[in-house]
């Protein structure tokens, strides 16, 4: 059973971190990072500080992974630092691992909250037996231009500030992949929203539970086979959860992978399966027909699985914590989580 850390409340003192990409500190970039972190300050009244190396810039951070590595675990260590938020994701937060204590996680149990190449350390908390927060970042979600989007304030509120069951995780009745460039002068221009059409059922029916597991596919290949690859054991009984990234991959890529977790049982141990929005909904039907393809070849036809969550690369966003328990009913299209994530 993960840890739950405790809940978050105003006036508590909160971390700012680069574990990957370091453009938080490019000063073309600063003007983003202000924004997103004064939405922690006005939103929810929280103190904020940045670790000393997060925003030393892109290149500096590229060069120096165990400096990255060290913010992470002075967080951790600082008993005045109640959570810690990633500032944006990236492709190197693997080169992390050498330099990683993982006793000190364990042992400092905190909120640690980000997506994408944060996956990572996801693993890494899930290592340390601490559960965590897959869920926005400082430079997308918190610094959206004109403001953060009500959905995703409300599922902070709900999953960090609250120590009462989640429940019910309605789908966003909106979305947007749109990228308006990172300019200062671009600031005040609102991207623009799609409609929703909600979960959609693949395959299953009536109601499953597990607690969550999962992560961005294409940063959880970097992981296999490394020492924060979790072990056959933690799948059992859980719902998976995947996402994919900016890259979007070609279909082929997804039914690699998923053969692969196939092979290695995962596909057979779980409860059920959450897929997340395609960004841009790029491949939106062609992932489907993927993903059934390989659940169909390992003979797991009513496995349940939903498709077309709000999370991972698209706004916007709810938040999965690790290892709590959350719930797919393919009846009524509902995903839930039946579990409380702070203490």
């Amino acid at each position: 059973m993960l840890k739950r850390p405790e809940k978050l409340k105003r006036g508590d003192k909160v971390a700012t971190i680069s574990l990957s990409w370091g453009g938080a500190g490019d000063p073309d970039l600063r003007w983003r990072y202000e924004q997103g972190i004064a939405r922690l300050r006005e939103n929810f009244g929280l103190e904020v500080v940045a670790m000393p190396n997060s925003l030393k810039g892109s290149d500096i951070l590229y060069q120096n992974p165990e400096a990255r590595a060290k913010d992470l675990m002075e967080a951790f260590i600082d008993p005045s630092i109640k959570a810690i938020f990633s500032n944006i994701g990236g492709d190197d937060s693997i080169r992390l691992l050498p330099y990683i204590d993982f006793d000190v996680i364990r042992k400092n149990p905190k909120i640690f909250m980000g997506f994408s190449d944060t996956t990572i350390t996801h693993l890494i908390c899930l290592k340390a037996g601490v559960s965590s927060f897959y869920g926005p970042a400082i430079l997308t979600d918190f610094a959206e231009n004109g403001a953060m989007h009500e959905y995703t304030v409300h599922a902070i509120e709900r999953t960090l500030f609250s120590n009462q069951l989640i429940g019910n995780i309605e789908s966003a009745t909106e979305w947007t992949s749109e990228f308006i460039a990172w300019e200062e002068s671009n600031k005040d221009r609102i991207r623009t929203m799609n409609p929703n059409a909600g979960y959609e059922v693949l395959q299953g029916k009536g109601r499953t539970q597990g607690h969550l597991i999962g992560g961005c596919i294409e940063v959880l290949e970097m992981a296999k086979g490394t020492n924060i690859w979790p072990e056959a054991n933690i799948f059992e009984n859980s719902i998976l959860f995947f996402e994919t990234s900016e890259d979007t991959p070609e279909p082929s890529m997804v039914r690699y992978w998923l053969r692969n977790y196939g092979a290695q049982g995962i596909l057979g141990k779980v409860n059920g399966i959450i897929f997340g929005k395609p960004i841009h909904e790029k491949y939106y039907e062609e992932y489907k027909k993927e993903i059934s393809m390989v659940l169909t070849e390992y003979q797991l036809e009513n496995l349940p699985l939903l498709y077309n969550m709000n999370f991972g690369h698209t706004e916007p966003k709810c938040i999965l914590p690790y290892g709590r328990m959350a719930e797919i009913n393919c009846d009524e299209k509902t995903f839930s989580i039946i579990d409380h994530a702070v203490e």
